[in-house]
């Protein structure tokens, strides 16, 4: 089951990132007094009870900085309508219902079904008989919190899910490779999966995905299936421009979230962009296998070093995905494409790929022996063995005396000796580190 995307939508400073954060249970989104601080794109996936939803902060959606504040926020509640399945209209009980917050009621009205309005900054049940007056706009009772308090969110998450489609699980409905194809719009991902298709594969099927806007097409290749999931252009509304992108990439996180392999597919006539940053970070997060392609490679001016060039450049700009394999083809001409299915095998087999406890052992004594754990306090740091628990991705446990003692500088350290000693090319390991309290960390 698909995920369901949930906007926040509002006025500035009325606490829509406070309560993403509170959402998610970690400090993602920007939080400051200055009204319109957020303009970054924000998003996570969020789990309640065992329910699995997207959270969206729409205070990054601001055309342009000459608009008035007005024309904004309609704005973000007209792409929030538009390409969200649920929307919290946030609204500030502190303040009471001001004229922006009436023109946004005026733009969510006619989709109520799928509004909840919340009032923020609910501190007290004296601060309770005040949100009466958000009556006036015509959504019901408003659901009374405190965001950076976190008072009553429990029963406001259980409201919530409630009212959405959830998933509770993730397991496989098949034994094909799910392959994410993500990326920029306009970069040629639909042209690739194309060309492709065109390359003597034996496409099985081609049917709608799960995902909204996107489209599965099945493969073999060497007798393996492959499932591509291309998502597709998104739909537009009247003259809304700016912001496609923005839930272009809410529809590219549930396709990563279905994904084995995620290819991020960028154009090598344009720089590295922040909006590939984030997809790839979260494609890492989320330890999924991840090849970087370089599509239109045709179109550029070559010499001996340009391949160097644009491998340095992408390992310098995206420093946290070093173990993906890097692939430069053209969707037009063919070149290389096959060898994007080549890689595809290979980095699903390392991520499948076990080592033995005994192996291991023996890698970890040879490399506490050139470089111990220490610990700034002085304190007595030991690491005693390591054993691999899973595999897609390579999950590992380290068993020591205290993990509050492993710093994340040695926990990165063992990570890379773990890639120099074993590989896992494009396979995104995971580690934990167990005390004698069996507490994991």
């Amino acid at each position: 089951m698909k995920k369901s995307v949930v906007a926040i939508v509002g006025r500035p400073n009325v606490g829509k990132s406070t309560l993403f954060n509170r959402i998610c249970r970690k400090r993602s989104a920007i939080v400051d007094f200055e009204e319109g601080v957020t303009r970054d794109r924000k998003y996570e996936e969020a789990e309640w009870s065992g329910h699995h939803f997207i959270v969206v902060d729409t205070g990054g959606i601001i055309p342009k900085a000459t608009n008035s504040i007005d024309k904004a926020v309609k704005f973000q509640a007209e792409i929030a309508i538009e390409e969200s399945d649920f929307i919290l209209f946030v609204v500030d009980a502190k303040t009471g219902t001001t004229d922006t917050d009436i023109k946004i009621a005026r733009t969510l009205s006619p989709h109520r079904q799928k509004v909840m309005l919340i009032a923020n900054k609910v501190d007290n049940e004296k601060d309770e008989l005040e949100i009466y007056d958000f009556l006036q706009l015509g959504f019901g009772d408003a659901f009374p919190l405190a965001a950076v308090h976190g008072r009553n969110i429990g029963n406001f998450l259980d409201e919530l899910i409630s009212c959405i489609e959830t998933s509770e699980t993730s397991e496989r409905v098949d034994d094909s490779i799910n392959v994410a194809i993500v990326g920029k719009p306009n970069v040629g991902k639909s042209s690739l999966v194309n060309k492709l298709s065109g390359q003597d594969l034996n496409i099985v099927t081609e049917i709608p995905g799960t995902t909204r806007d996107s489209i599965d097409t099945h493969f073999k290749h060497f007798n393996t299936k492959i499932t591509f999931i291309d998502t597709a252009g998104l739909r537009r509304k009247k003259s809304i421009k700016y912001g496609v992108e923005y839930f272009s990439t809410m529809r590219t996180i549930e396709s990563i979230n279905r994904a084995d392999v995620v290819l991020l597919i960028m154009d090598a006539e344009q720089p590295i962009s922040n909006q590939d940053q984030k997809i790839v970070s979260y494609a890492a997060r989320n330890f999924k296998d991840i090849i970087i392609v370089y599509n239109k490679w045709d179109l550029i001016e070559k010499d001996n070093a340009t391949v160097g060039e644009f491998v340095k450049d992408i390992r310098h700009q995206l420093k946290f995905v070093e173990f993906a394999p890097i692939v430069f083809v053209s969707a037009l001409t063919g070149l290389r494409v096959r060898k994007i299915l080549d890689l595809i095998l290979e980095v699903f087999e390392e991520s499948q790929k076990r080592i033995s406890t005994a192996e291991l052992n023996k890698f970890l004594e040879k490399t506490l022996s050139k470089f111990p754990p220490t610990h700034s306090s002085g304190k007595h740091t030991k690491i005693f063995f390591c054993t691999q628990v899973k595999s897609h991705p390579p999950t590992f446990v380290f068993f020591c005396n205290d993990p509050k003692l492993i710093t994340t500088h040695y926990k990165r350290f063992l990570n890379n000796q773990l890639r120099e000693a074993y590989k896992f090319t494009g396979a995104s390991i995971k580690t934990f580190f167990r005390g004698r309290d069996s507490n994991d960390e």
